[in-house]
């Protein structure tokens, strides 16, 4: 890549608007996570089976991830055929409006079960807008960045993520411990939903004044932007994307986390009964240290490759999922706090912080954000279903955590293998020389 498009990079701003976006688009959708666990299954579902109505309420939250696999092929191609920009303004709307109108919708007892049929819609919106969010903002802050700190600027999708889950419980937390039950479920639930119009004005603001990437308008330059990338991807780089898809599974420790295990903890048809300010505050303290732990990790794997730092936070990962389960079942407020703190702050941010980068390596240009969208959005349709899948597990039987603690740790395991079976690291590439099938690449200089 010439001089000139090296100065027309602008890292800090790409990585704002970045970690910006994606707060706010993950802020949406762990409001969405939360009200599934607390409040959803109380307000728009019939009454009399609360077990069943917990499995449906997670069931609406897994149905967005149904909507991302096919939203990544429409945001995939629009991305690399238009732009990153483009991408990243339209999913930022269409999470904003479906979000904000999930606040104004009727509940169960109102108009039956159109309630839940309008839940679902809203929510297949917000998971098209997901498809293509963290694709684009991985994209865009990946082709900003210079070519030896990639993993750094492109952390700030993931930071951004951490940025929204500790806005959601931050907010609902004051609302569960204040208003009285009767008050939560008629109105107070439906404040956070109609609050993301305000932020989500806020990431449009940052994210249309940013400029498309340098490496996109040389492909543009040079008439090398397929007019059929999706055609491109599944031709020449489908290995690729069958080994993304294969590592996303590591996302279900992710709502393992913010969702499963809350009501896990909470629910009290499992009789364990830690609070659910408890479990509020875990997410918060828990999201906070890995907004200091991410960069970190991002930075180590600069210096020392994607792989180490990836697999080694899998293979931890599988462990304290099991190691956080457990203190859960055993009713310990501390243990359970101080095992999800370390499991979700700092060893799953190992992977969290790493995957933007070694994923966007494993693409050219021409077909990145479609290759990161669609592997990633298959990979994680399995994360989405995960509450719904270890509530069947659990069959209302605390004692069977074992079950989902297994599945957690398997789907680990299955990262990290698809991780460390693959190319070399290639973290030391120019950007312009990543995915090519022709050109040998060079290792560019990293300073001391």
């Amino acid at each position: 890549m010439d001089t000139t498009t090296e100065r027309r990079r602008t890292p800090g701003k790409a990585a704002l608007a970045a970690w910006s976006g994606s707060a706010l688009e993950y802020y949406d959708l762990a409001i969405y996570g939360t009200a599934a666990a607390l409040v959803f299954p109380k307000i728009f579902f019939p009454a009399g089976n609360d077990s069943a109505a917990t499995i449906a309420a997670f069931a609406t939250f897994g149905v967005a991830y149904v909507a991302r696999p096919i939203g990544s092929f429409v945001m995939g191609h629009i991305g690399d055929r238009l732009g990153r920009k483009k991408v990243m303004v339209g999913t930022l709307l269409l999470m904003g409006v479906s979000t904000f109108l999930v606040g104004c919708l009727p509940t169960y007892p109102q108009v039956g079960l159109l309630a839940p049929a309008l839940l679902v819609l809203l929510r297949l919106l917000q998971g098209l807008s997901a498809a293509g969010e963290q694709a684009g903002a991985n994209s865009m802050s990946f082709e900003h960045a210079p070519d030896d700190r990639r993993g750094f600027f492109t952390s700030f999708t993931l930071s951004g993520t951490q940025g929204g889950q500790v806005l959601a419980p931050a907010i609902f937390l004051p609302l569960a411990a204040i208003l009285p039950e009767d008050q939560l479920l008629s109105w107070g639930w439906r404040v956070p939903f109609w609050a993301s119009a305000l932020v989500v004005v806020l990431g449009l603001v940052i994210r249309t004044r940013l400029d498309e990437t340098p490496a996109f308008e040389h492909d543009v330059v040079e008439a090398e932007v397929t007019r059929a990338p999706l055609a491109e991807l599944f031709a020449h780089h489908w290995k690729g994307v069958l080994r993304v898809f294969f590592a996303a599974f590591i996302a279900m420790v992710n709502t393992m986390f913010q969702v499963f295990a809350l009501n896990f903890a909470t629910s009290e048809d499992y009789g364990i009964q830690i609070s659910s300010s408890t479990m509020l505050w875990l997410a918060i303290v828990a999201n906070l240290v890995a907004i200091a732990t991410i960069p970190f990790w991002a930075r180590l794997s600069d210096r020392v490759g994607r792989k180490p730092v990836f697999v080694t936070g899998l293979l931890g990962s599988a462990v304290l999922v099991t190691a956080f389960l457990a203190a859960i079942a055993s009713g310990s407020v501390v243990l359970t706090f101080v095992l999800g703190v370390l499991l979700a702050g700092v060893v799953y941010s190992m992977p969290n912080a790493v995957w933007p980068a070694t994923y966007a390596e494993y693409f050219p240009t021409k077909v990145r954000l479609s290759g990161m969208a669609i592997g990633t959005q298959f990979g994680f349709a399995l994360a989405g279903f995960t509450p719904t899948i270890a509530g069947a597990l659990m069959a209302g039987e605390a004692d069977n955590w074992v079950r989902v603690a297994a599945m957690a740790s398997g789907a680990c395991v299955i990262s990290a293998i698809a991780v460390a079976t693959g190319p070399r690291d290639t973290h030391l590439v120019p950007t312009s020389e990543l995915g090519a099938r022709t050109t040998r690449a060079r290792a560019v200089q990293v300073p001391a």
